[in-house]
């Protein structure tokens, strides 16, 4: 039988660091392309939200863009999107049909890998119509994102840190993204050379990538998670390793620091500590928990 983590728990390590990169909206400016054009349309096409499409939208855009919660997995962002429509009072006035979504929130909580062929699998074992649903939007989003998302360049800076690091540390990519779109769009860049495994939503979670690739092989202070959103701080945190971040809206100026000055405090051990405190810091205080019709 397949083992989708394989290739994380069998990597053989050909140097002393390991860098996990993120993907969507950290090393591509896939984030904004994807959401608006292919995850929000077809929430509100496969769960017929058109009455209140324009909330839908910007209840969307605010979980997987605009917040704390940007760069989470699909299945419990639409999950989250759904409540903060059951809560907001402008949509309750238009008496809409929210989605009872029950059946995939426990599905959320018992599954590690939050991918297309898990939720299939549950599918098929329990017959649960919520859950089809929530299996025909997935496949629909990816649908869309292999229609509509091509051409779409690595940041600046991004081609370059990879050259750079390679050349001293095991590269992965850690990603909620299927493997397929991950793959399609780093060998389209030709940047899939410096990576020695793309990890994406079938191999479990971004923590979990870290801690299969790096478990007994490389120190912990000599592995570190590149990513643009706190749940990638978090995969970092809970395996003790280091974090660096891109910040939405200052891409460009975060890869560009970390070429020119971090990666190399990263390898020579002054990474740690002040610098990173302080660069984390920053990072935390871009993202709100409160979404903005709340907050007025």
């Amino acid at each position: 039988m397949h083992d989708p983590q394989a290739e994380l728990t069998h990597l053989e390590p050909e140097h002393e660091f390991l860098i996990a990169i993120d993907s969507d909206g950290c090393a591509f400016d896939t984030m904004e392309i994807k959401h608006k054009e292919c995850f929000i349309p077809n929430i509100i096409r496969c769960w017929d939200l058109h009455p209140v499409a324009k909330y839908v939208r910007e209840a969307a855009e605010f979980v997987n863009l605009y917040s704390r919660w940007r760069g989470i997995n699909r299945f419990p962002a639409v999950v989250m999107v759904f409540d903060l429509l059951k809560e907001w009072p402008e949509v309750q006035q238009r008496n809409p049909v929210i989605p009872q979504v029950d059946a995939l929130r426990q599905w959320i909580q018992k599954e590690t890998k939050l991918s297309n062929a898990a939720l299939e699998k549950h599918v098929a074992a329990t017959g649960d119509e919520i859950l089809a649903q929530a299996l025909a939007w997935s496949e629909a989003v990816n649908r869309s994102v292999g229609e509509i998302v091509r051409g779409v360049p690595p940041f600046p800076h991004v081609r370059e840190s990879l050259e750079s690091i390679s050349r001293w540390a095991d590269i992965v990519v850690c990603s909620a993204t299927p493997v397929e779109a991950l793959k399609r769009e780093w060998d389209e860049h030709d940047l899939s050379r410096f990576a020695r495994v793309i990890a994406g939503q079938e191999m479990g979670s971004k923590r979990e990538h870290i801690q299969l690739a790096a478990e007994g092989r490389y120190a912990r202070d000599k592995v570190l998670m590149v990513g643009d959103a706190l749940g990638d701080l978090e995969a970092a945190r809970s395996n003790e390793a280091r974090f660096y971040s891109i910040n939405p809206g200052g891409e460009e100026r975060s890869w560009e620091r970390f070429l020119n000055e971090a990666a190399d405090r990263f390898r020579n051990g002054t990474y740690q500590g002040e610098y990173e405190d302080r660069l984390i810091a920053e990072f935390e205080s871009i993202l709100p928990s409160i979404p903005p019709w709340k907050s007025d």
